[in-house]
C-alpha cells in the first residue's frame, strides 16, 4: 500500500501530526503496536497546559539536591543504574536550567503553548470530543504562605505574557474545593488551561477523525522501518500488508531513538517514567477541579475512571522493573486531604516521557538522511503539543512557511 507519508506512533504527537499532513493534501499512513492513545498520552494528568509557557527546569538550589540524593522525594525518584548513564545529559539539563539559557529557551517554547488551545480547539470541534473537557483551568495548590507568595510573583509575570489566573487564600480554596482537608496557604488558578477527563480518548477521537477524513491506521511493528530499493521507506503491518511511502515521521516518544539510531541519528534523550492510579469517588465528596499538590509534585484529577493520581517523574528507562514506591508515597500523602476512595485500577499505569536536556521538543527533518522525519522529546507537554507539533511539521514537509520560528526545535542541534 503506498501512500505519500507513513507516520509511526499514534499518541498525541502522532495523530497530531497525521491530522495536519492530512489537511494539506496528503496520503498518510499512522501505524504503532498498539491503537491510538494507549501509550504515554494515556496516562497524564489530561490538561492542556496553555499556563505552561516556561518548561520544567532542572533547580538548582542545594537542598533540592541534596534531598534528591537520598532517593527519598515524592516529585522526583531515580533509578540508581538508569540514572548513571544519564549523567551527561542530567548535567547538560542542569547548565540549561541556568538563568540565561533558560530565559532564552522559554522563549522559544512559549511560542509553541502560545498555540496550544487554538490547534487542539478545531480538532476537538470536528472530531466531536467537546463532551471530554471536564472544566476550564486547574489548581496549583501550597501550603507554604513564603512559597505562595512566590509563586503569586511567577504568575503575575506569566499574566504579562497573556496567561490569565485568579490569586486564592486559604478560606477561598476551601469555598471552592470543600472535600479537601487540611489549613492551605492559598492556590493559583490557572483559568486558561482545558482539563480533559479521559487523555487516552481525546487522542482516540482525533484518531477517528483521521479515519474519517480517509487517513488509514494500522497495527504494527515500527521498529521495523527499513528503506526500500528505490529510496522511499517501507514497513509491515501486523496483519501481513507492506506500507510504502517516500517519507515517513518517527514519532514513537520515548522509543524514536531505538529506531532512528539505526539510521545514524541520536540524541541525549532523558526518559522520564510517570505513575497513575485511579480512586473511587467517596459519597458526597466531589473534587470540583484537577489540583496539583506543589510542594510534593503530584496531581489529583476528576477523570471518566474516578479520581486519577498521577505522580512526578522516575528517572528510568522504560523498560526498567516497575517500582510502587513513588505512587505509594503519593498516595499516602494525598489520602490525607484528597476524597479519595479504593483503588480502581488492577495495577498502577506507567508510562514513560521522552525529555531533552534543553527542555524543548524535537521536530524536523533527521540530519543527512532524506525522506526521514522526526516529532519527539516533549517531555511533560505531548498531550498539549500535539496538535501544534502536527501543524508545524506539516508545513515544514509540504514546503509552506511555519507560522513560528522553528529551527529551535531542529533535530539537528543534536546531529
Amino acid at each position: 500500500m503506498t501512500h505519500d507519508i507513513i507516520v509511526l506512533g499514534a499518541g498525541m504527537v502522532g495523530v497530531g501530526c497525521a491530522l495536519h499532513l492530512q489537511a494539506r493534501g496528503q496520503s498518510v499512513a499512522l501505524l504503532d503496536r498498539r491503537a491510538p492513545g494507549l501509550e504515554t498520552s494515556y496516562g497524564n494528568a489530561g490538561i492542556i497546559q496553555r499556563e505552561a509557557i516556561a518548561p520544567y527546569a532542572l533547580p538548582r538550589d542545594l537542598g533540592f539536591l541534596l534531598s534528591g540524593a537520598t532517593n527519598q522525594r515524592v516529585d522526583v525518584r531515580y533509578n540508581a543504574s538508569d540514572a548513571a548513564r544519564m549523567l551527561g545529559p542530567l548535567w547538560s539539563y542542569y547548565r540549561h536550567s541556568a538563568p540565561g539559557p533558560y530565559q532564552r529557551i522559554s522563549r522559544e517554547y512559549e511560542t509553541l503553548i502560545a498555540l496550544s488551545l487554538d490547534t487542539h480547539a478545531p480538532l476537538m470541534r470536528d472530531a466531536g470530543a467537546e463532551d471530554l473537557v471536564a472544566g476550564q483551568g486547574y489548581l496549583m495548590l501550597y501550603r507554604s504562605e513564603r512559597e505562595l507568595h512566590e509563586f503569586f510573583e511567577v504568575a503575575d509575570e506569566r499574566a504579562q505574557a497573556g496567561v490569565h489566573h485568579l490569586k486564592l487564600t486559604g478560606a477561598d480554596v476551601a469555598r471552592e474545593e470543600p472535600a479537601l482537608v487540611g489549613e492551605f496557604a492559598g492556590a493559583v488558578r490557572w483559568t486558561d488551561p482545558v482539563a480533559i477527563r479521559s487523555p487516552g480518548d481525546l487522542v482516540q477521537a482525533y484518531a477517528r477523525l483521521f479515519v474519517q477524513r480517509r487517513g488509514a491506521v494500522h497495527l504494527g511493528d515500527a521498529l521495523g522501518l527499513r528503506q526500500s530499493g528505490s529510496g522511499g521507506w517501507q514497513v509491515d503491518t501486523a496483519d501481513g500488508r507492506t506500507l510504502s511511502a517516500p517519507q515517513v515521521v518517527v514519532a514513537l516518544g520515548p522509543w524514536t531513538l531505538q529506531l532512528t539510531s539505526r539510521f545514524g541519528y541520536t540524541a541525549p534523550m532523558i526518559p522520564k517514567r510517570g505513575y497513575h492510579m485511579h480512586y473511587a469517588r467517596l459519597p458526597g465528596q466531589t473534587l470540583n477541579s484537577t489540583v496539583i499538590d506543589a510542594e510534593y509534585g503530584y496531581v489529583v484529577a476528576p477523570m471518566k475512571d474516578g479520581l486519577r493520581l498521577t505522580t512526578g517523574a522516575e528517572l528510568a528507562n522504560a523498560d526498567a522493573p516497575r517500582t510502587p514506591t513513588q505512587i505509594d508515597a503519593a498516595e499516602a500523602i494525598a489520602r490525607q486531604s484528597f476524597p479519595l476512595g479504593e483503588r480502581v485500577d488492577p495495577e498502577p499505569w506507567m508510562g514513560t516521557r521522552p525529555c531533552m536536556p534543553d527542555m524543548k521538543p524535537v521536530f524536523g527533518p533527521v540530519p543527512s538522511v532524506p525522506g526521514l522525519w522526526c516529532a519527539f522529546g516533549h517531555g511533560h507537554q505531548g498531550f498539549t503539543l500535539g496538535p501544534v507539533t502536527g501543524e508545524l511539521l506539516a508545513a515544514m514537509m509540504t514546503g509552506a512557511t511555519p507560522r513560528v520560528d522553528v529551527r529551535p526545535f531542529s533535530p539537528a542541534r543534536f546531529g
